[in-house]
C-alpha cells in the first residue's frame, strides 16, 4: 500500500478550511518568484489558485545578472497554467494575495480586473505578499500611497512616484503588507506572510 506524506497536524489542518490565496501572473513572470511562495503555500496547508488575463498556460522566466552585466538578463523557465482569469476572481473568496516579480507585472497592471481585485484586498486589509517588480501592480492600483515597502532598486522610481516608501531590507512589514526586494530575500519575508496568513485563517474560523 502507498503511505501518505500527509503529515497528521497538516491534515488536519487542510481538512478544517480550505483557504484559497491569489497569485496574478502573466508571460515572462518570474519561476522563482512565483514557484517558491506556491509551494510554501501548500507546505502550510492553503490552496494557491493562480490568475492571469486568461485561463491558459503561461511562460515564466528566470531572471538574473550575470557578471559583467548592469541589468537583468532573462532565461526561459518553466511554464505554470493559471486557474482562473482575472475578470472570474471574486476577491472574497481569498485569504491573501502574492505579487510575484518578473516582467509579468509591467503589463498585466493595467488589466482593469486585477486593479478591482488589488484595491479590494487592500481596503480590506487582507495578507498581501509582494517581490520584486510585483510592486508595480498595487502601485498603479493607488495603493501603495504611505506605505513602506521593499522591491528591486530598479522599481524604485515606480514605488515612490506613486507615494510609497522605499526601504532596501530583506523583509519589509507594513500592517498587512509584507514585502521583499528580489528571490534572494524569499527566506526572509516569505514566512512572516505566511504567518499573516495562518493569523487571518484562524481568525476567520474563529468568527464562524
Amino acid at each position: 500500500p502507498i503511505r501518505s506524506c500527509i503529515h497528521p497536524q497538516t491534515a488536519m489542518k487542510t481538512s478544517m478550511s480550505d483557504h484559497q490565496v491569489l497569485i496574478p501572473i502573466g508571460d515572462a513572470t518570474e519561476t522563482v518568484d512565483t514557484l517558491y511562495p506556491y509551494f510554501r503555500l501548500i507546505e502550510a496547508g492553503f490552496r494557491p489558485v493562480v490568475a492571469a488575463p486568461e485561463k491558459r498556460k503561461y511562460q515564466m522566466v528566470l531572471h538574473e545578472i550575470r557578471p559583467g552585466w548592469t541589468i537583468t538578463k532573462e532565461w526561459e523557465g518553466y511554464t505554470l497554467a493559471a486557474d482562473v482569469a482575472f475578470k472570474d476572481v471574486n476577491p472574497d473568496e481569498y485569504l491573501g494575495v502574492f505579487y510575484s516579480g518578473g516582467r509579468a507585472p509591467e503589463y498585466i497592471r493595467y488589466d482593469e480586473d486585477l486593479v478591482r481585485i488589488t484595491n479590494q484586498f487592500i481596503a480590506e486589509i487582507k495578507p498581501i505578499g509582494s517581490v520584486c517588480h510585483g510592486v508595480e501592480i498595487p502601485a498603479y492600483a493607488d495603493c501603495v500611497r504611505g506605505r513602506r515597502m521593499a522591491t528591486v532598486p530598479k522599481c524604485r522610481f515606480d514605488l515612490e512616484v506613486c507615494g510609497g516608501t522605499f526601504v532596501d531590507e530583506a523583509c519589509v512589514v507594513d500592517n498587512n503588507l509584507i514585502s521583499g526586494r528580489t528571490y534572494h530575500d524569499h527566506g526572509h519575508y516569505i514566512g512572516p506572510w505566511i504567518k499573516l496568513l495562518e493569523e487571518a485563517a484562524k481568525a476567520l474560523t474563529v468568527s464562524r
